[in-house]
């Protein structure tokens, strides 16, 4: 025969040895109504004597009809996402943000074919969008249907859902407007993602019609209203790597059909830009000038990169806090954030 397993103490046992109701160890262990501190002890010590953790958090989360998890969506592979610092100051912000929940995050990648699937069916509380994918609506429309309470960052998911914003069609012309007063006429871009299929390439009239991710529309537009004709290549994801592979196609060409200057969709991708330049042989500043957006340390830069600076961490917040308002039954405003101009050392007048 098999030895029974140890019974586990129980709140009732710990209140029937700290001689108080079920009711006073209840509210002991989670301070949320008057208990002396002389009651509070001797609960406590009672407890400990007998190997009493505290209450089944699962429990309490059936209580309250809740699972103790906020669901974070990701336009790419976690193992992506965790190489890129304005994805990691993001979470941060957001974990700071729902800490008045006590919850936990669960990420789920906006990546692949199924990606809509693992949210229909997850057991989230609520869900922060971040809204750089290009599957924005999939996600949205699979969360509405589960009446999901969520927040968008930087995505256009509709009127009835908080968005925490920046300005980057505004932020990027500003940069653009830098780069003209410097005396650059021949200006390129590098873009990210347009599309679910994070289609790379030359970007045509007929892939910006189809994009879907607002922000790379956005900070494409605030480029084109300085720089018109600025022709773009689109990357396949924020790294350096990727912008590397796109800024070849620009750079590798006729000295008299080079650019002067690159804009560059995300630091990373500028990062990618700078290393291309250095291995054709071109200076920076001096042969050519780079212009990121995010504002990040980027490992391995030797440089200072001029760049749009964006409060990523207080986005992250502003979206926690709006879910903690939200499962509190309230209706959280939207929040818009500025970035701002920083100026480093990989922007110059172009040569005469």
């Amino acid at each position: 025969m098999c030895p029974e397993s140890p019974r586990h103490p129980t709140l009732a046992d710990v209140a029937a040895k700290a001689g108080v109701s079920a009711s006073t160890a209840s509210i002991a262990f989670s301070g949320s109504g008057p208990v002396s501190d002389a009651t509070k002890e001797r609960v406590l010590a009672a407890a400990a004597e007998l190997g009493y953790a505290g209450p089944d958090p699962r429990a309490r989360s059936l209580r309250q009809g809740r699972s103790g998890i906020v669901g974070v969506v990701l336009e790419e592979r976690v193992r992506a996402a965790f190489l890129d610092p304005v994805k990691i100051r993001t979470l941060d912000g957001i974990s700071e943000g729902i800490a008045p929940l006590k919850a936990g995050l669960l990420l789920f990648t906006a990546f692949g074919d199924d990606a809509a699937v693992s949210i229909d069916s997850a057991p989230v509380d609520a869900v922060v969008l971040i809204g750089c994918s290009p599957r924005l609506d999939q996600s949205v429309e699979a969360l509405r249907r589960r009446g999901i309470p969520t927040v968008s960052i930087e995505g256009a998911a509709g009127d009835d859902i908080p968005q925490i914003t920046i300005d980057n069609e505004q932020a990027t012309r500003r940069g653009a407007d830098y780069l003209h007063k410097l005396g650059h006429r021949r200006v390129a871009i590098v873009t990210l993602p347009f599309d679910a299929e994070h289609t790379r390439g030359p970007v045509t009239p007929e892939l910006e019609a189809r994009g879907t991710t607002a922000v790379t529309l956005e900070r494409l537009a605030g480029a084109r209203h300085v720089f018109p004709d600025a022709p773009a290549v689109a990357a396949g994801t924020s790294s350096i790597e990727e912008g590397r592979e796109a800024a070849l196609a620009l750079l590798d060409v006729d000295p008299a059909d080079r650019p002067t200057a690159v804009i560059a969709q995300s630091d990373l991708l500028a990062a990618g830009v700078i290393r291309a330049a250095e291995e054709l042989g071109l200076a920076i500043p001096g042969d050519l000038s780079v212009l990121g957006f995010d504002g990040i340390r980027v490992d391995g830069l030797q440089h200072d990169l001029t760049t749009l600076d964006q409060p990523s961490a207080d986005k992250g917040r502003a979206a926690g806090e709006a879910v903690v308002r939200m499962l509190s039954g309230e209706v959280p405003e939207s929040v818009d954030f500025t970035s701002t101009l920083h100026i480093g050392d990989t922007t110059a007048p172009p040569r005469a």
